[in-house]
């Protein structure tokens, strides 16, 4: 347990931070969340038109039908086949309608929306673990595979339903004192002894980043127990304790933020770690009076425009780690408007806006309670005009080693090239440095898969088994019958960026002794519009050794010919062709049929995967691919020119 006090950015901003400041500053529990509760009818009588008219509808159908049941058997059903979800997607549907209820009940105040309000809280505080299976202890720690419930776990799903259990108390207190009286006690007692009291006595949780590991868990988590402990402690000094140590543990979040902003675990993370760190921060300056404000160093200020960096066009992002190339559902644009506002970054602000509808909700409930409420009562988000997406020409981000090129900016038109190099030790790593991704007209033709549903194989010894993790998946080499490693010392090397151009060596990512280098070069020829990706290699002689191959994985129609490829995207995005040299190198294809739901919902039902085996070019050789635009003019598919 670390015992002096973490001194990183944050620290640096605000050096009076601490306890005692605290506890002269923070607002009193009834102001501290930065929403008017429901007695402000001003607010809550008449809130954004589509947005209520959205949650209602999904919320009338709610009353008198069974609320989503949170059984043992599917608790239990992780420790026994690895299977997490079917217990996750009830507790999610069971907040989900709490969360309709409770907005619902704001903008009524009637009793039958209360009783909602009521029943949904009561379960919660009855629900026998707000961990979620995969995340608990109670098989190691106790041996159990059902919730050990005096020994409390306290995890991202813990932190959310603490954080929603107080803005339900924040927005509907009054009345629910009125209509219910002793639920507020209940909330206040099982949040005190699942989130706050474990939050404060065990100082081993792996998320706090004691031991210089940290990610999206810290940010997350520690920006709900801070929602928790404004508005549900009212005692000063206890309040000003918590703070202290959230404030802490961002702080560590925030010095491992690099100062290019760029998040190792790829963009669908990015909206439950970096942008959760921007979240509790703008929460810090409301509840300390503006005595901590602003963004302290420039990963924060950086970090906004992330997103729009790996935005490929229309829903596609590039997915490195566990992200998906076209996330389900919409995402929290207000949080990130709102980030972009306070770091001064008018394209961020202009990537949220270009997701803003007048017609359409602000938000809505997938995002949890806290966030629905922050974008309902947003001045400025509600009247954010479209704008259209920046669609940066050149993005590098040193930090995790990400290119990405366009022929130009703001437009998504023709070829987008994407190389990463790294390591194979980042957070949700795949094997994959050195991997190419290439999109049409924004939609990715080689692409990285991306990951499946979680299991407990996920994130257990056999997370390498799972063939979307593995090297042999990915737009790499696999070297004489060897695919890359995992672990950090599995990383790229001698790695040079220019406009539209990466250069590495990728040697290092594979466990073998003889392989003197693998320089990768990938360029995007501006002038052309082609993509050119030059792989050459030396290793040691060895007339037995396995066979090399370059993997390129494929979504879409192909068509396979001598020394090329003919590719028709997904989503109608058009055609491609592949060309390589040596021409006499064969290529052979391998079909995956996508049977997990997560994958088949972004690319279809099957993506291609084809091996073309440079064994032959020898110990030292030079391998040429050229992905070239087919225009409709062009030659018809199969054809050469």
């Amino acid at each position: 347990m670390a015992t002096d006090r973490f001194a990183g950015p944050l620290a640096a901003a605000w050096p009076d931070a601490g306890a005692g400041l605290f506890a002269r500053v923070l607002v009193p529990p009834h102001a501290a969340l930065p929403v008017p509760a429901a007695g402000d009818r001003a607010t809550w009588a008449r809130p954004h038109a589509a947005t209520l008219a959205h949650l209602r509808a999904h919320a009338e159908r709610d009353p008198g039908t069974p609320w989503p049941e949170t059984l043992a058997h599917l608790y239990a059903r992780f420790f026994r086949d690895g299977d997490r979800d079917a217990y996750e997607q009830r507790v999610f549907a069971r907040q989900r309608r709490l969360t309709r209820a409770a907005v619902v009940a704001a903008t009524t105040l009637e009793d039958g929306w209360l009783d909602e309000v009521v029943d949904g809280v009561t379960l919660l505080c009855e629900q026998s673990a707000w961990c979620w299976p995969a995340h608990d202890d109670t098989r190691t720690a106790h041996g159990a595979v059902l919730p050990t419930v005096t020994d409390p776990y306290l995890d991202l799903g813990a932190g959310e339903v603490a954080a929603q259990l107080a803005w339900v108390d924040h927005l509907l207190g009054e009345p629910l004192d009125a209509h219910a009286p002793g639920l507020r006690a209940r909330v206040r007692f099982e949040v005190e002894r699942r989130v706050l009291a474990p939050f404060t006595s065990r100082r081993d949780w792996h998320w706090l980043g004691l031991d210089g590991d940290v990610h999206n868990w810290s940010p997350w988590i520690h920006g709900n127990v801070l929602v928790a402990a404004l508005r549900l402690v009212d005692g000063q000094s206890r309040r000003a304790a918590l703070v202290d140590l959230v404030v802490q543990g961002l702080d560590r979040y925030v010095a491992a933020l690099p100062a290019d902003g760029a998040v190792d675990e790829g963009y669908g993370y990015w909206w439950n770690g970096a942008c959760r760190a921007h979240e509790a921060l703008d929460l810090l300056a409301h509840a300390t009076g503006g005595a901590l404000g602003g963004l302290p160093g420039p990963a924060l200020r950086h970090t906004v425009a992330f997103p729009h960096r790996m935005h490929l066009g229309g829903e596609w992002y590039l997915n490195h780690a566990d992200g998906s190339a076209r996330p389900a559902g919409g995402q929290p644009w207000h949080a990130l408007h709102r980030a972009a506002r306070r770091a001064g970054d008018r394209d961020a602000q202009a990537f949220a806006a270009a997701h803003r509808r007048p017609d359409a909700p602000v938000a809505g409930e997938e995002h949890g309670l806290g966030r629905l409420l922050r974008a309902l009562t947003d001045p400025e988000w509600i009247a954010a005009a479209p704008a259209a997406p920046p669609l940066p020409r050149d993005v590098w981000l040193s930090s995790t080693q990400v290119l990405v090129a366009r022929p130009a900016a703001g437009s998504a038109a023709g070829l987008t090239l994407a190389v990463k190099g790294g390591h194979n030790g980042e957070h949700h790593n795949h094997n994959d440095v050195g991997s190419v991704v290439v999109a049409l007209d924004g939609v990715p033709v080689l692409v990285d898969a991306g990951r499946p549903t979680y299991t407990a194989q996920t994130f257990g010894p056999g997370r390498y088994d799972i063939w979307t993790m593995r090297g042999d998946w990915h737009n790499v080499p696999r070297i004489r019958g060897t695919a890359q490693a995992a672990g950090r010392a599995h990383a790229a090397r001698d790695v040079t960026a220019a406009a539209g151009e990466l250069r590495l060596d990728i040697a290092g990512a594979y466990p073998r002794s003889d392989v003197r280098h693998w320089r990768r070069t990938a360029r995007l020829e501006r002038h052309s519009g082609r993509i050119v990706v030059i792989d050459d290699w030396a290793l040691d002689p060895d007339a037995a050794a396995a066979p090399t191959h370059l993997h390129l994985l494929v979504a879409g129609d192909v068509r396979i010919g001598a020394g090329h490829a003919e590719v028709t995207a997904i989503d109608g995005a058009g055609r491609v062709r592949l060309r390589w040299e040596p021409r006499s190198a064969p290529c052979a294809s391998t079909v995956r049929v996508l049977d997990d739901p997560m994958l088949a919902g972004v690319w279809g039902q099957r993506i291609t995967r084809l091996a073309i085996d440079v064994t032959a070019v020898g110990a030292t050789g030079t391998f040429a691919l050229t992905v070239e635009h087919i225009h409709p003019h062009d030659a018809p598919p199969g054809g050469n020119r």
